[in-house]
């Protein structure tokens, strides 16, 4: 017993003191482009530097052997430990490109196409057939990392790095043009050999068996797409496909676009077709018959199912809310008035659209004295109490084409008349008239007694000088001074009656 736990603690030292070996031969030169890697951090962020993808994964030997699939490859650094008797052995193996693998001096492995899980237990049945109770181990201590071509229709012919881990969609990554094709690339192995894959289906339904793993070697050629069309409106899934021969618009929308949502209007079908000889569009307008007869779709055709939805009836709202466009009318204070359209269902209550919008009300809002334009006809609506109040109730129902005007309701005072400054001023809470009259410069007392006032809220009715001033107040100094009314009033009379006078003399001493 005490012999075995001697040879294992001499096991286990041995494959840990066998890093710094292992790590000084994986140290290697590649080429002129190529940066020295000296460690398993270089190799890291070797492959991260020039391998950009959003499943380009880390290279690390714990990644590798954690991966039932990892394939044995060129350029793998692995270390076997056992028990000799009471000896311990390690040894470190490399793999080159003939995929021979000497196991210690008991065996050579052809292991090209192995996985590592094969290939640790092939060597772990040979050592402790030769030599039971060996304990033997058997790990990766270097993947290997190597260099893929890719050409074809991309940006520029690439030399990319990459290791075992690597799949086909994360190499190519960034290399695309407007024009590459997903959907066929050819990879050209190091045997000459080649295949086709289409990542479509690899992103779509999951099969990975389209989306392979890269090798040493590899040569990835993306062809130039054929056709290529556009799907919008009422299906699942809206986007750019790149079709296949004989695919047309049944294809398109089953196949491609996961069918049609509950709201599409089948007899509502756009095509838009571009012209490249004469540079012009032509608009198809089909009907579901034509699902029948899989109407054919050419390049770059815009595919649109117009939805349900889109044939309700709108109405507007419009003044001081957010969104939608803006109007070049203005505010009284430059505030722009914005404007949006609303498509509701029958029967929508006033309530529940304008809680809908709640939020694109301005600050500066006059809720409480919105009003819905109907033909002719003006409907006072208290916006207030719909969303503040819980128990108010609106009974009015939304009509095609109602306009829902918010005026703006502007915090300040207007001054006018018989003082020295009059002009518009900030709205104080709590502040009489007096103030703002001051703030005017005070009256002007030639034209001005007995401080005579008249106060008129924002709808024009007169206020009294002891109610609340509020804001759009208009405050109006009486032009009440007798003598500025006498020099006002009879200073002009007087001037006629001696123009007059002066004509009649005129006219008498030419008569004379």
């Amino acid at each position: 017993m005490k012999i075995g736990r001697k040879i294992s603690a001499l096991i286990i030292l041995s494959v840990f003191t066998s890093v710094v070996p292992v790590a000084a031969q994986s140290k290697m030169s590649a080429s002129n482009d190529v940066s020295e890697i000296a460690s398993e951090t270089d190799i890291s962020r070797f492959v991260l530097e020039t391998s950009v993808g959003a499943r380009s994964l880390t290279p690390t030997p714990q990644l590798a052997m954690s991966s039932g699939d990892y394939p044995v490859t060129a350029g793998d650094v692995y270390t076997l430990a056992f028990a000799a008797g009471t000896s311990p052995v390690t040894y470190t193996v490399s793999v080159d490109s003939t995929y021979k693998f000497r196991v210690a001096n008991l065996a050579v492995l052809n292991v090209q196409g192995w996985t590592f899980v094969q290939l640790k237990k092939q060597v772990e049945d040979i050592v402790s057939k030769n030599y039971p109770l060996s304990g033997v181990q058997f790990v990766l201590m270097s993947p290997s990392v190597f260099q893929v071509t890719i050409n074809g229709e991309v940006n520029q012919t690439q030399i990319k790095q990459a290791w075992a881990l690597t799949r086909l969609s994360s190499v190519i990554s960034g290399c695309f043009t407007a024009y590459s094709s997903s959907r066929n690339i050819e990879i050209t192995s190091a045997n000459g050999k080649t295949a086709t894959y289409d990542l479509f289906k690899a992103e779509r339904f999951g099969d990975l068996s389209q989306d392979p793993y890269v090798k040493p070697g590899d040569t990835i050629t993306i062809k130039r797409i054929e056709r290529k069309v556009s799907l919008s409106g009422a299906v699942e899934r809206p986007g750019s496909y790149v079709l296949e021969k004989g695919e047309n618009l049944i294809s398109l929308f089953e196949y491609y676009g996961g069918g049609f949502t509950d709201y599409a209007d089948k007899n509502r079908i756009e095509i838009n077709r571009y012209n490249p000889s004469d540079l012009s569009t032509r608009v198809f307008y089909l009907n579901e018959d034509v699902l029948s007869k899989d109407f054919e779709l050419m390049d770059h055709d815009s595919v649109n199912i117009v939805s349900s939805s889109d044939l309700k009836p709108v109405m507007f709202v419009e003044g001081a809310i957010f969104g939608g466009h803006q109007d070049v009318a203005s505010g009284a204070n430059g505030t722009e008035m914005g404007k949006i359209s609303s498509r509701f269902d029958h029967d929508t209550n006033y309530a529940t659209l304008v809680r809908q919008i709640q939020k694109q009300f301005m600050p500066s809002a006059d809720l409480e004295n919105a009003y819905i334009v109907r033909g002719n006809t003006i409907i006072p609506i208290n916006l207030n109490k719909i969303l503040y109040d819980r128990s108010y109730f609106s009974t009015e129902v939304v009509q095609p084409y109602d306009v829902l005007r918010v005026p703006f309701k502007l915090f300040y005072v207007t001054v006018s008349g018989a003082v020295n400054n009059p002009g518009r001023y900030p709205y104080i809470p709590d502040r009489d008239w007096d103030y703002y009259i001051s703030l005017a410069g005070g009256f002007n007392e030639s034209k001005n007694s007995g401080q005579a006032v008249r106060i008129f809220d924002s709808q024009g009715n007169k206020m009294k000088k002891g109610d609340t001033i509020v804001p759009e107040t208009t405050i109006e100094a009486k032009s009440n001074r007798m003598s500025y009314v006498l020099n006002s009033n009879v200073t002009p009379w007087v001037s006629i009656i001696t123009t007059f006078i002066s004509t009649v003399a005129l006219i008498l001493n030419f008569v004379k």
